[in-house]
């Protein structure tokens, strides 16, 4: 990766600078008023860059690595080869994240796609009662409904819907071709391309006759500092919301059924499903396309395994994995114990 030509780069900073930032540790004497260029993966950083080591697969990276210095745990203070600066860190890969927030701040958010012309185009289609505050950019093709609301320093990206009585808060970036219904979505909300909420929840009442459309009348509720990847779908709720907890973050192509609540700081990875009426409380993180059943409980802090699927309550603090989730100590033995019948024949 020898061009970066899609983020700017701030200019280089003193090591001592980035020791004192990130509060890390080294050893007496080790760092002088060199600068840091860049930052770069532990298998590609020359001279004058600074990597991290968070993965114990790396570590043999770590030997060959020609970087200047690495973030890295105690443990692996004494790998670092000679040459090369130990910075001490809890968290190496969090201390890398801040880190490089710092050289590409740029990086931090979707970028426009024309740049930073900023303003309102005359190719967005807006109602005249839509009210939208000032240092709001809106990009050719978005459409703004009736009496939207739309606050200061927020982004609305190209083809983007925004659909009537829709608010939009502060500071938030709004993708292309993102699609708003009965949503209210706080601030510093990022929202990437495709990304659906608000259409109709999956309810019907169901019969030998035929299925009867109940209709969907509550709402979607996106609090502040929640990430939503590419073309993940959220249904309004059937008679109440459907709520996105605050910092949450939730991966691609993700599905969230009506009435579901997920609760602060969640963390959903790709092509996951929710089924409605569903509740995740703060810090629930599940892993890659894991199913949740309809009205059960997560507790908090709970970690569900990828392909897993949760069909009743789990209690707060475990760790589930499996069909259907179960602790994973009982489903690693159930594996276990699966892989010697099958040896045996």
């Amino acid at each position: 990766m020898t061009e970066l030509h899609f983020f700017e780069k701030n200019a280089p900073i003193l090591l001592s600078e980035i020791v004192e930032t990130l509060g890390a540790h080294c050893a007496e004497g080790a760092v002088n008023d060199q600068m840091i260029s860049d930052i770069a993966p532990i298998s590609e950083a020359q001279s004058g860059q600074i990597t991290f080591l968070d993965n114990p697969k790396y570590v043999e990276d770590l030997a060959q690595t020609s970087a200047t210095a690495v973030l890295c745990s105690k443990r692996y203070v004494t790998k670092v080869p000679e040459g090369v600066i130990a910075l001490e860190v809890k968290n190496p890969y969090q201390a890398f994240a801040q880190l490089s927030s710092l050289f590409y701040p740029q990086a931090m958010a979707p970028l426009p796609f024309f740049g930073d012309e900023g303003g309102i185009s005359q190719a967005a289609h807006i109602h005249p009662t839509a009210c939208i505050e000032e240092g709001v950019t809106i990009e050719p093709g978005a459409s703004i409904g009736a009496g939207v609301e739309i606050g200061s320093g927020s982004v609305i990206g190209v083809n983007a819907v925004i659909g009537q009585g829709v608010r939009v808060g502060r500071s938030c970036h709004i993708g292309a071709n993102v699609v708003l219904q009965h949503s209210l979505v706080g601030d510093y909300v990022i929202l990437h391309p495709g990304v659906c909420s608000g259409q109709d929840g999956f309810g019907f009442a169901m019969s030998p006759m035929g299925h009867s459309k109940v209709p969907q009348i509550g709402r979607v509720i996106i609090q502040d500092h929640v990430e939503i990847g590419a073309n993940t779908t959220i249904d309004r709720g059937a008679n109440k919301d459907t709520v996105i907890g605050e910092g949450t973050k939730i991966d691609n192509q993700v599905q969230i059924g009506h009435n579901v609540e997920i609760g602060r700081h969640c963390v959903i990875v790709s092509q996951v499903g929710i089924s409605g009426s569903s509740v995740l409380e703060d810090f629930v993180a599940i892993g890659g396309q894991a199913g949740v059943a309809g009205h059960i409980r997560i507790g908090m802090g709970a970690q569900i395994a990828a392909v897993s699927v949760a069909k009743d309550d789990l209690p707060a603090g475990g760790r589930y994995g499996g069909v259907p989730a179960k602790p994973v100590r009982q489903w690693f033995r159930e594996m276990a114990a699966l892989k010697k019948l099958t040896e045996k024949e």
